[in-house]
């Protein structure tokens, strides 16, 4: 009787996960159809599409782990994982693998992509001067900003750890991480705003000609230097973030190691560069690979300060206006490609580093 009941419970709880399955795709969809076809204030929409989005998530789960809960223990356990990582490989399938593939299915297309174009676009990108000059730029973003962030940024987590004002310190460094890249580059437009005449409301112009000095047009006139003060922005962004990673490997450096050191006569530069730097080494490399993704992709900075215009092109701002502007699909998406193309070691590096601190 016992190998008869288990056929019996297996096509149950089968029959159990089906219909849940099934009653969460027609819920959801009507619920999606409604909100689609809704008349009702925007401000109402909202709430309930958030509500729906809270709420529909936890009841999701719920009854998928409910319908796995009526399978025998071995294949319950084998059911779950995937029930939690299961909709979350879906989602970035759906949404980042999937336009990815069809971005590479343009990228051998002519312009309208009703052509076949082969590596023609591959092809043209070593011959075009811009993109040249965007790669440069973006060699530029990637050196000088990884560079000074991860300097910068070791340099105040050391010292800030060192000071009896650490917090107050730490939370104005790390303040610009709490805005986006966009309202970053429109506070940093009034900066080096400049206008024709004496009078000046940009605040670097302003204090320029207070001293004296003559105002200049900080992001395009005085090239190839505007890309600096472009990448300064980043620097101003990232070296909070930077600095709360390091300060936190930083403390994990153990006591007793540092006083052996003290104790035998080295100096506080020395067990910097002969301990410290050793320790956190492996933080130091994970978030330099990180930062160096953001520079890879910098796209929103350059977008709001020039639009890409005074020889401040970059990859990401060069396929925008191929793409978007132009409607040059293929070659737009050719420059994506190329992009991900640089982002991929970088990413795999990451990954690398995580499996060895244990992150998976």
């Amino acid at each position: 009787m016992g190998t008869q009941a288990k056929p019996g419970i297996r096509l149950r709880a089968v029959l159990i996960s089906l219909g849940i399955l099934l009653a969460n795709i027609l819920v959801n969809g009507l619920i999606f159809l409604f909100f689609r076809d809704s008349t009702l204030h925007p401000l109402l929409t909202a709430v309930l599409a958030v509500l729906w989005g809270v709420l529909g998530v936890y009841l999701i789960y719920y009854s998928l782990t409910f319908a796995a809960e009526q399978f025998p223990d071995k294949i319950r356990g084998r059911i779950l994982p995937f029930i939690f990582v299961g909709p979350a490989v879906l989602l970035l399938g759906w949404l980042l693998v999937l336009p990815a593939l069809r971005t590479l299915y343009l990228s051998f297309f002519n312009a309208s992509s009703d052509k076949f174009a082969g590596l023609g676009n591959y092809a043209a990108i070593f011959s075009d001067r811009l993109l040249g000059t965007a790669l440069r730029n973006n060699l530029l973003w990637v050196f000088v900003g990884t560079l000074a962030c991860i300097s910068f940024g070791l340099l105040i987590a050391i010292l800030a750890d060192r000071s009896s004002y650490e917090r107050i310190a730490k939370s104005i460094i790390f303040m610009p991480m709490a805005i986006s890249f966009v309202a970053a580059g429109v506070i940093w437009k009034f900066v080096y705003y400049y206008q024709p005449g004496d009078e000046q409301i940009g605040l670097l112009n302003a204090i320029v000609t207070y001293f004296g000095g003559q105002p200049q047009a900080w992001t395009s006139m005085i090239q190839p230097w505007n890309n600096f003060f472009l990448i300064l922005i980043l620097i101003w962004m990232q070296t909070g973030f930077a600095m709360v990673i390091f300060s936190a490997a930083i403390k994990g450096v153990p006591d007793d190691i540092l006083e052996a050191a003290r104790v035998d006569g080295s100096g506080e530069i020395r067990i910097f560069f002969r301990i410290i730097i050793p320790f956190i080494s492996t933080t130091i490399l994970t978030v330099t690979t990180t930062i160096i993704v953001f520079t890879l992709k910098i796209f929103d900075v350059v977008m709001v300060m020039t639009g890409g215009q005074y020889d401040t092109e970059v990859v990401a701002t060069q396929f925008y206006r191929q793409f978007f502007m132009y409607r040059n699909f293929g070659y737009g998406s050719t420059l994506a490609i190329v992009l991900l193309i640089a982002v991929l070691p970088v990413i795999i590096v990451n990954l690398r580093q995580f499996r060895k601190q244990g992150g998976f």
